[in-house]
């Protein structure tokens, strides 16, 4: 992009106010420090008339903004049918405001710098637009109660978080349960999960695990994690309970 910019005589600030971005922040892409938003490159491709050469690494984007493990199921998100999701640690991503998903990454150990977060943060919220993809997803999530009482990022953040989720409930193609702590019985407590199903009608598990993850595809253990999923929904507070089990968690904030 450096050498695009150079020949149409613009500067870095130039650029970025043209592109509705910061003078850095065009640095910082330049640099290879900052993975842009495919938005970003289309529009600089244009404004610098390079000539599609700029839109030609649109599809390695997806590889450089997600952890090497994490590419895999983010090219299976991105198209899928259907995704129903049960989280006991944090929200699912699909879910998080920016300021909880930036309070999460500031948290990792070893520790990530601020350009880390940033990028981070940036490629989590792409991942959303998946529910306002068309033809319209099947999204289901079972949560647990702990994770909505957990003040990641205080309890503003929190407030917020809650709030998105209550939005994100009255979706007509989102199903949101919570799993209350009070539940005698559990089918989950082996840990999180997301069943998928590709445009090619093909169901998957993904399990994501401290420092990797993997997916499932084997028909038998695929048919096992899915009986443990309506388990789980059947233990679960109905999407009409959880509506107003969230309400009352963010009004006690």
């Amino acid at each position: 992009m450096k050498l695009f910019r150079g020949r149409a005589g613009m500067s870095r600030d130039e650029l970025g106010d043209r592109l509705g971005y910061s003078g850095y922040t065009v640095a910082s892409v330049e640099q290879g420090r900052r993975v842009p938003q495919q938005e970003f490159v289309e529009q600089a491709d244009e404004l610098l008339g390079a000539n599609g050469v700029l839109r030609a690494g649109i599809p390695f984007l997806l590889e450089a903004r997600f952890p090497s493990w994490f590419v895999d199921f983010a090219l299976l998100e991105a198209d899928a049918v259907s995704m129903h999701s049960y989280e006991n640690h944090v929200l699912p991503g699909l879910l998080q405001t920016e300021a909880y998903a930036r309070a999460v990454h500031a948290g990792y150990c070893p520790t990530l710098d601020d350009e880390q977060v940033e990028q981070r943060v940036t490629a989590r919220l792409s991942r959303q637009a998946v529910l306002e993809r068309k033809p319209t997803p099947t999204l289901g999530f079972v949560i647990e109660e702990t994770v909505l009482r957990r003040p990641i990022g205080g309890a503003a953040v929190l407030q917020e978080q809650l709030r998105r989720l209550l939005d994100c409930q009255r979706m007509r193609h989102v199903t949101v349960q919570i799993m209350p702590l009070n539940r005698q019985t559990h089918s989950g407590l082996n840990g999180p999960m997301v069943l998928l199903e590709t445009p090619e009608r093909k169901n998957l598990v993904y399990i994501e695990a401290q420092s990797g993850s993997f997916v499932i595809s084997d028909r038998e253990e695929v048919s096992a994690l899915t009986q443990r999923y309506g388990m789980l929904r059947a233990q679960a507070l109905t999407p009409e309970e959880s509506v107003r089990f969230v309400e009352q968690l963010a009004g006690e904030l």
